[in-house]
């Protein structure tokens, strides 16, 4: 599932991320959501969110 939709977004949610500064080369990054940074409900780069580890990114890819 792709992290377009902020409904298939969840607190706690395993994810992977693309930081800013890989945009350019796609290397994602993975953790759990612990909060979600986007209000509006459908965004088409990615939901942007901040992991447990305080890494800010927008969603590419829901694992869980």
């Amino acid at each position: 599932m792709d992290g377009r939709n902020r409904v298939d977004i969840k607190i706690g949610s395993y994810v992977a991320i693309v930081l800013k500064k890989d945009q350019r080369n796609g290397d994602l990054t993975e953790g759990n959501v612990k909060e979600i940074l986007t209000n509006s409900k459908f965004h088409p780069h990615g939901i942007k969110v901040k992991l447990d580890n305080n890494q800010v990114g927008r969603v590419k890819e829901i694992l869980d």
